[in-house]
Parts: C-alpha cells; structure tokens; sequence
C-alpha cells in the first residue's frame, strides 16, 4: 500500500488526511507539531470569557479514533523532495506522496515583541487575555487593534479576526458599563482593511465603527512598535496601554530547508490541482501554498479545507490513473461570519456575486454553531454537509 504523509494538524492538513483515509487506498501518517487541531475562527472569544481555551481544542485523538490514520506529534524540520523524505525532529520518515499543510510563518516588523497576537501559537491568545484582563481591572485605558500586510503576497493577510475582536471588546466593555472609559483605536497599512470582503462588507463595516465609537487609523505603514503604541511611517504616534497585531504570513522557515519550489513571498509555488510545480508526489495547502486565481484571494480556513480535500482527490487521482482532477481555483471565495458579540454579519464573495447579511442575536449563533458542526464532523459523529 502507497504512504501518504500528510505534514501540518490544522484545517488543511486534517482535512486531507480524513479525505485519504475515507479512501482506504494509502497508509496515511499525519504529522502535526501539536496534539490538537485548534480552532482559529472561535478563538476570538478566549480573551472576552466567550470560550475557554481547552474548548477550542480539538484532540487530534479523537478525530484519528474517527479515521485512523497514523499520528505521530513532532516538529518538521526539511523536506528532501528529490529523495521522497522528510526530516522530523526526532526521525525520518519517507512517503509515495506527500501533502504540505505546514501553515506559514509570521513576518516580523520592529518592534513586534512589545504586541500580542491572537493568531499565532495558540498561547499567545492566553497571554493577551491575561493582559487584557489585567487592563480591565483597573478601569480604564487605550487597546489598539490591527494587522499588517506583506507586499510580496497579498493574499497572506488575515484582518478578520482583529475586525471580530475589536467588535467583541466592544461588546464587553458595555456589558459591564465600562465602554466610555476605554479608547478603542483600530490600524492598518491599507486604504481599505477589508475591501477583500466586498463593496458591501466595506459599507457596514463603515457604519458600525461609527456606532461603536472605533478610531481608524488606516493607509500608513507601521514603523514600528513600541511599548506604549505604534509608530508610522509619517513618525506619527497611536498611543496604546495594550496591542494586538496580527502579522502577516510569510513562507515556512523549514521551505528555506527544502527543495520545495517558492514564490517570492517563500510559500510553496503550486498549480491549480495544489500540486507543487515540478513535482510528481509533492502537494501543497492552505496557508503553506502561493494562492492564485482572483485578485481577492485571501488564506482563510474554508479554503484551506478545500485545498485538502482537492489534493486528496487528486492524490487519489494520480494513484489510479483517473482523470478527474480538481481544480481549487473553482471554489475560491471570501466566506465569513464576523462576529460582534451580540450578533455577526454573514460576508460572502466569489468571482460572481458579493453580499453581507447583516444577522443581529442569531448571527452569534451562527458562528457558536460552526464550532460545534467542526467537532462533531471531525469526530465522525454527524456527517458533513455539502459545500461546507
């Protein structure tokens, strides 16, 4: 029986890895630095006591129990493509087709230490809750909230989450009639932050910064952070008690290790099937690949899951000597449920349409849900639905 070895445990990797299992036509073997698929798009809610940490955890365990494939927890360390192997920390394994879902690092402008972020390693969230709460305790300050962009690759920006977070301090600041005691101050490097989402997204989002009472500082580059704000690039200075910063992707350090093909921003250079240019056997996906195909084409976990499960049919594919490849640029989208606290806002666009629903109280829900559906599919104990 062929090996597949699936390298990364978060959205792209797992899903992956359940699609070739599901097959039982590959010894699948998924290698993931944490035991623990952690769920990004809820995690929002840690550090305003929506979510306890352990409950954003999925135990890799358990989703194996479901499709058991072959688990082992370790560090990748290089990729020797030309010799189908890979080099863990601890061992070498080889593979007949290998499936990169790494993730992607952070770029690291000056100054970052003096920030927190909630969508690096996981327990960087709990390090921003504790400071956050430490901020509330004394009844007053100034939060910044913001994400920066890489100019070698447009697509390795994620701002939601800072947009939900914001909206959610908001949402809890009022709740315990502390909100006029707090200045809330929101930053990028772009004109727009968001225009991804459409003309419509951008419009609501609009309105409710001015409901909410949240200051833009948007389209100038940061300069660096310090430890009481962020300087740009005019010299200029927000003044910050607390910041959160979500830095852009850039490649994997391990691909700087490998003989894997790399765009210039350093993620694995793919084409539409996910397949690693020049190779045979080697996929790429999620945030680990150089996306292409729209020119609103952004890293988030929908599509992720869609790459994994492409290159797993693909995979499949080219094992039998089908020919029903597919084609991940067919199902490129901008999907969202912004999250407000009290309700969200459901985003959608692809190259066809756009809209925004705006969803108060049940939108919440909604996206409470989404956590819930991810376990429960994951876990094998509901079947997943069509297109989701």
């Amino acid at each position: 029986m062929k090996k597949v070895l699936v390298l990364g445990g978060g959205f792209a990797g797992v899903e992956a890895a359940i699609a070739l299992q599901k097959s039982k036509q590959f010894e699948v073997t998924l290698v993931s630095n944490r035991d623990y698929l952690y769920l990004y798009p809820v995690s929002i809610w840690i550090p305003v006591d929506g979510i306890k940490f352990e409950n954003v955890k999925l135990p890799l365990k358990k989703i194996r129990k479901a499709f058991p494939f072959r688990l082992i927890i370790d560090r990748v360390i290089a990729v020797q493509s030309a010799e189908n192997r890979v080099q863990l920390a601890s061992q070498t394994l080889e593979y007949d087709y290998l499936v990169v879902a790494i993730g992607a690092d952070k770029l690291q402008p000056k100054g970052v230490e003096n920030t927190f972020t909630i969508c690096g390693a996981p327990e960087g969230n709990l390090a921003f809750r504790d400071a956050f709460r430490e901020l509330v305790d004394k009844g007053q300050g100034s939060i910044a909230i913001g994400f920066g962009g890489n100019p070698a690759d447009k697509s390795a920006v994620r701002g939601g989450p800072g947009f939900e977070l914001i909206f959610n301090i908001d949402h809890y600041l009022r709740k315990k009639g502390l909100r006029d005691r707090f200045e809330l101050n929101f930053f990028a490097p772009m004109e727009q932050p968001g225009a991804r989402m459409g003309k419509g997204a951008m419009k609501l989002m609009g309105t409710m910064f001015k409901k909410k009472n949240l200051h833009q500082y948007f389209g100038k580059k940061i300069k660096q952070f310090e430890q009481d704000g962020i300087v740009f690039e005019d010299d200029s200075k927000l003044t910050s008690d607390l910041t959160m910063f979500i830095a852009a992707g850039t490649g994997s350090s391990v691909f700087r290790n490998s003989d894997l093909p790399l765009t210039p921003a350093g993620f694995i250079h793919i084409d539409q099937y996910c397949k690693a240019i020049g190779s045979g056997n080697v996929w790429a996906v999620g945030d680990a690949a150089g996306l292409e195909g729209t020119d609103f084409v952004a890293k988030q976990g929908h599509l992720a899951e869609i790459m994994g499960r492409c290159a797993a049919n693909n995979i499949i594919q080219t094992a039998t000597g089908g020919t029903g490849f597919q084609d991940y640029h067919q199902h490129i989208s901008i999907l969202c449920v912004m999250d407000t606290g009290d309700g969200a806002a459901y985003v959608y666009r692809d190259t066809k349409k756009e809209f925004v629903i705006p969803m108060p109280v049940v939108g919440h829900w909604m996206k409470k849900g989404w956590g819930w559906y991810q376990k429960w599919t994951k876990t094998g104990r509901i079947p997943r639905l069509p297109g989701l």
